[in-house]
C-alpha cells in the first residue's frame, strides 16, 4: 500500500469516518499539534536516561494516540482506544511522585539541563500550544471536558518529568535569577 493517496492534494484531509475538512481546520490543527507533541516525546524518550521517566513518556504517547483518535472521530466512541479519567489520575500521580523525589519547587526553573529534560521542556511548550488549540476547538465545537483537563495536567507532568530527569542525571533544578 502506498503511503500517499493524493486525496489531500486539494488542501483537505479526512476525519475518521470519511468527512473531509480543510487541512487548516481547527480540529485538524488540534490533533496535528498533538502529533507534533507525540513526536517530540518520542525523541525525549529515546534520549531519556531515567527508566521511570522514559516509561511514563511512552505511556503518555499512548494517551496522545487515543486522544487524537477521539478528536479525529467527532461524535463517535473510538473503539478499542481507552481514554478516561484514569489518564488524568495517572498524570497527577506523576506530579506527586516527582514532588516526593525532587522536593517542592522554590523558584522558577530554567528549561534545560540534560538533553532529555530539555526535550521534555520543548514538549511542555508544544503541549500548551495544543491545549490552546483544544480550547479554541471546544469554543467552536464542544469536546469532552476530560480532554481539556488531560492536556492541562499533561503540561504540568511534562515539566515535572523534566525535573525528574535532571535530578536523576545530577543536574537538579536551575533556578531563574
Amino acid at each position: 500500500m502506498a503511503v500517499y493517496s493524493k486525496r489531500g492534494d486539494d488542501g483537505t484531509t479526512a476525519l475518521l469516518g470519511g468527512e473531509r475538512r480543510s487541512k487548516d481546520d481547527l480540529r485538524i490543527e488540534t490533533y496535528g499539534t498533538l502529533d507534533e507533541l507525540n513526536s517530540v516525546l518520542g525523541l525525549a524518550a529515546a534520549r531519556c536516561p531515567d527508566a521511570a521517566a522514559g516509561g511514563a513518556v511512552r505511556a503518555i504517547q499512548g494517551d496522545l494516540f487515543a486522544l487524537s483518535a477521539r478528536l479525529a472521530a467527532p461524535g463517535t466512541e473510538a473503539a478499542g482506544v481507552p481514554f478516561d479519567e484514569a489518564r488524568v489520575t495517572a498524570l497527577e500521580a506523576i506530579l506527586d511522585e516527582v514532588d516526593r523525589r525532587c522536593g517542592p519547587l522554590r523558584s522558577f526553573v530554567r528549561p534545560g539541563g540534560h538533553e532529555a529534560a530539555a526535550l521534555l521542556h520543548v514538549a511542555r511548550a508544544v503541549c500548551r500550544r495544543a491545549e490552546r488549540r483544544l480550547v479554541a476547538l471546544h469554543r467552536a465545537e464542544p469536546v469532552e471536558p476530560l480532554y481539556l483537563r488531560y492536556l492541562n495536567r499533561l503540561a504540568d507532568a511534562l515539566f515535572a518529568l523534566a525535573r525528574q530527569v535532571n535530578h536523576a542525571a545530577g543536574f537538579g533544578d536551575e533556578a531563574v535569577r
